[in-house]
């Protein structure tokens, strides 16, 4: 408690508590990837929030684009967290990671409330990334300084329906490939009647490519903090992921 109160420039609220308590660590840096995320603001919630875990020959990351606001926002984003945590835990496939806190989520709310959420596994001997992309946030390739739009197909948020069918995609990475995943948040944050948008975020993510993750995601949240001059409206998460390639 005397560490996370250290952290803290005034109380948060409880929703924001909550929230911040199912995050994992900021960082992860093995031989063969780099991974960093972020989640602002600290002190207000809709709902936005990330996860990840490896296990030395994969990495499991989920980024979640919550709704509503408050405790109930937090609730329904813990709801879907542990629920994909409880799948990934027990060994089921990314299509059924998804279909499992799909119906988590329904079970309770009979699709009155649902979220969007990317799920990734990169596999760390081959470089295959398997995705689902359940009404997601925005995914970025940067490759060779170049930023490119993931062709993802566009399925069903968590909890819009009962018994949604979740389809895996896979593509293969190169070695030095970057992956960006951002929240609704970042590329409609708006400051003096002008929006961040996706020409912004690219020009941004080009100027990445020499920093490590940490710094990469940090560096966008500080320029998205400045270009709103102050604290941001709606939740944003940015997330990094290089693959440095096996048996580096």
């Amino acid at each position: 408690d005397v560490y996370r109160a250290s952290r803290r420039s005034r109380r948060l609220t409880l929703a924001a508590e909550m929230q911040w308590d199912l995050l994992p660590a900021r960082s992860r840096v093995r031989p063969s990837f780099s991974l960093a995320g972020q989640l602002e603001p600290a002190y207000a919630v809709k709902g936005d929030s990330f996860d990840w875990s490896d296990d030395g020959h994969r990495v499991w990351l989920s980024t979640i684009n919550g709704g509503g606001e408050g405790v109930a926002a937090s609730l329904l984003t813990s709801l879907a967290t542990h629920a994909l945590r409880n799948a990934r835990r027990g060994g089921l496939a990314l299509a059924d990671q998804a279909a499992l806190a799909d119906q988590a989520v329904y079970a309770l709310h009979r699709g009155e409330q649902h979220l969007s959420a990317l799920l990734l596994e990169l596999d760390l001997r081959s470089g295959v990334l398997t995705a689902v992309d359940a009404g997601s946030p925005r995914l970025v390739l940067l490759r060779d300084g170049e930023v490119h739009d993931w062709p993802l197909e566009k399925q069903f948020p968590l909890g819009m329906f009962e018994g949604t069918d979740y389809r895996e995609q896979r593509f293969e990475l190169r070695r030095g490939d970057r992956l960006f995943v951002v929240s609704d948040g970042v590329v409609e944050a708006v400051g003096q009647q002008a929006r961040y948008g996706d020409a912004a975020l690219d020009r941004f993510l080009r100027r990445t490519v020499p920093l490590p993750p940490l710094d990469a995601v940090r560096s966008l949240i500080g320029d998205l903090r400045a270009f709103v001059a102050g604290d941001l409206v709606d939740d944003a998460v940015v997330v990094c992921l290089d693959w440095t390639g096996p048996g580096s």
